[in-house]
């Protein structure tokens, strides 16, 4: 089989179980739990297509196995591959939905569509095999700025880490937390610096792939897009749960930026 062949195979395997496994289990966030992983493994198979003898391939592999590691150990120290571990957001979805319209929702979206996209957003990789042009300085730049939103994402991450931890701790005390949600440090600039990242991590892999063929038009592009999109979904859902919960979010989404960090507005 050629490379995308195994992919295809893979993705096939990863759905079935991730199906089953939610059938089974009731919980609905083996994506989850697979989302960190999967796409080392897509793009190691693009790179073992050119026997891990192409610098760009190797060079997105370890970017790419970097951004795995990361996100397996965030994910991880939040206890998302305890038993339990669920995303929160999936109970809510739950409670507004029927049970066959989840169940359904279960099958296209969470499984078959987030798998997809796994695949999806390591396809400049195949750009990359397809096109085996020489590594050269716009790689370089390409994986600086790969390596600087990583660094971003993992700060970004032990910022809210920390700050749950001493809102747990307030809560513990019997004291009511001052803020309750985030404001300070990157998410001063950004309601979402984390997501901000995560999606300029993918924007970069598909630059590697646009390098390679010495074009930015590349169908496979079509997996940032999506990624983008869902996350921009992701986190209006996301911000009405919030809202519902903080009445003061409302004025925090209306002084600091979604996504791409920039300076606040002024408070009223």
């Amino acid at each position: 089989m050629n490379a995308i062949q195994v992919c295809l195979s893979v993705f096939g395997g990863v759905c079935l179980v991730v199906w089953l496994l939610s059938i089974t289990t009731r919980e609905y966030s083996w994506i989850d739990r697979v989302w960190s992983l999967v796409p080392v493994v897509y793009v190691a198979i693009f790179a073992g297509a050119a026997g891990f003898a192409d610098a760009r391939l190797d060079t997105m592999l370890v970017l790419v196995a970097l951004w795995g590691a990361r996100l397996t150990f965030n994910f991880a120290r939040k206890g998302g591959y305890a038993r339990g571990g669920e995303d929160y957001r999936w109970a809510v979805l739950r409670g507004r939905m029927s049970p066959g319209w989840f169940q359904l929702f279960n099958l296209c979206y969470i499984t078959i569509y987030q798998n997809a996209l796994l695949l999806l957003i390591t396809l400049p990789a195949y750009t990359a095999l397809q096109h085996r042009t020489p590594f050269g300085p716009a790689d370089v730049v390409a994986a600086v700025a790969f390596l600087a939103f990583l660094t971003g994402e993992t700060v970004a991450d032990q910022q809210q880490w920390t700050f749950h931890r001493w809102k747990h701790a307030e809560l513990a005390a019997g004291r009511e937390p001052s803020p309750r949600f985030r404001r300070s440090g990157l998410f001063r600039y950004s309601r979402h610096p984390n997501f901000f990242c995560e999606l300029a991590q993918w924007w970069t892999v598909f630059a590697f792939g646009a390098i390679a063929a010495g074009s930015v038009a590349q169908w496979t592009v079509t997996g940032a897009v999506l990624l983008t999109l869902l996350f921009v979904g992701s986190t209006r859902f996301t911000e009405s749960i919030s809202l519902g919960r903080y009445p003061e979010y409302a004025e925090y989404r209306r002084t600091t930026s979604a996504l791409v960090p920039w300076w606040p507005r002024p408070a009223r």
